[in-house]
């Protein structure tokens, strides 16, 4: 039996983590169980599959679910503060680490796995952006497995060289092309773009997720963190990263080599799928995943993105050309933003912005160690909350513009 640790078990990555795992359970064991603050749902997964750990970063949460568990009769062990996620990284009896804690608050985490010599299955994208040498560096040292789990570069993965090490350049590859479905806003033209609801941002037209991430999607924000991961997975550089936006999501991402052939891997737009292809690599297992029918999908359509309306995407694109800190000033940016949008401080279009400012003050400057990583974040975030606007809430201002 395979231990498996789920660090950000309680959000849509974690869950389907869990669905995968119910359906072989003479293949693997759930060890433990990690997320922020969601004490409620975290009792619920505990209860259900009576994991040996638990933990929640936020100490009144784990408290919370202490309780619940105790009068559930539980046994589970719960861990609580910053570095219980780092602990249950690193348990012995956990093989298998799936990373998706959401945004900067995965990095420490995430490192410790690949510290520990774990099969990281990497969910956790922003731990690539911010600190991409530093968790290709501890990959290598700690001898563990570095396995992408967002479906593009999951996608690249399943078409590249058997071999392939996490940062080198794999032989013969020409570019990669990494699809994005467009988000809900494609076709919307640029004045209305300001009116965008949160409501509207989360409302994924292929793929269910968190909040966060739908609106990283709507603004091709998650576009732009993705070209800069896929750049560090796969010893690329920016100029060898393009993005093609393909309504359907049906092609997860293509792999174009010098001889002129092109490799795609398609299926369903379901996380399930390269959740499983992670757990089970080299092997393959069910997901539960509908198969894909290409007749009744009927189509398959591509165009370049439009980067005078999602200009988020022009900005990750010149961090990833930078290198250094930029990436993790411009991570850091965005979540600010993207949360002062989610609670109604800033209107979609200000987003861009807030972030263009940011990186513009910011020297950002050479990587060399995580302290430098988390200066620059949490320098960034300073000056990014200092940037929102005060007075009047987005809705005024949106109705002005």
């Amino acid at each position: 039996m395979i231990g498996v640790a789920v660090l950000g078990s309680t959000g849509s990555i974690g869950e389907s983590t869990l669905d995968v795992l119910a359906r072989h359970p003479d293949r693997f064991r759930l060890v433990a169980l990690g997320a922020r603050r969601n004490a409620a749902r975290l009792a619920e997964q505990c209860v259900r599959w009576r994991p040996d750990y638990a933990a929640l970063a936020d100490e009144s949460a784990a408290q919370e679910l202490r309780a619940k568990l105790a009068a559930a009769g539980v046994r589970t062990r719960v861990l609580a503060g910053e570095s219980a996620l780092e602990e249950l990284a690193a348990l012995p009896d956990a093989q298998f680490v799936m990373a998706a804690i959401v945004g900067a608050a995965g990095l420490k985490s995430t490192l410790a796995a690949a510290r520990a010599g774990k099969r990281l299955l990497l969910a956790n994208k922003e731990s690539l952006v911010m600190a991409g040498p530093l968790l290709i560096t501890a990959v290598r040292a700690g001898g563990g497995t570095l396995l992408p789990i967002d479906s593009e570069h999951n996608a690249i993965f399943q078409c590249l060289p058997p071999n392939v090490r996490p940062g080198e350049t794999p032989p013969g590859v020409r570019r990669v092309l990494l699809t994005a479905s467009g988000g809900p806003f494609l076709d919307w033209p640029r004045e209305a773009l300001a009116t965008v609801t949160p409501e509207q941002a989360c409302r994924h037209p292929n793929w269910v997720m968190g909040r966060k991430i739908s609106v990283d999607s709507a603004t091709l924000m998650n576009k732009g963190l993705e070209l800069i991961e896929a750049c560090f997975l796969f010893g690329l550089s920016p100029s060898q990263v393009e993005i093609v936006v393909h309504r359907q999501s049906v092609i997860h991402s293509l792999v174009e080599y010098v001889d002129g052939s092109m490799l795609a891997q398609l299926a369903a737009p379901d996380m399930r799928t390269p959740i499983a292809h992670a757990l089970a690599w080299p092997e393959r297992l069910a997901s539960g995943v509908e198969f894909l029918d290409l007749v009744r999908t009927a189509r398959l359509d591509f165009c370049a993105p439009d980067t005078e309306r999602f200009r988020c995407l022009v900005l990750a694109q010149e961090a990833a050309r930078v290198g250094g800190l930029l990436p993790a000033i411009l991570n850091a940016a965005n979540e600010v933003a993207v949360q002062a949008f989610l609670e109604g401080r800033l209107n979609f279009m200000e987003i861009p912005a807030v972030i263009e400012a940011v990186i513009t003050r910011m020297s950002g400057g050479p990587l060399r160690a995580l302290d430098d990583v988390l200066a620059a974040d949490a320098e960034a975030r300073h000056l990014a909350a200092e940037l929102l606007p005060s007075g009047r809430p987005a809705a005024a201002r949106s109705a002005r513009a």
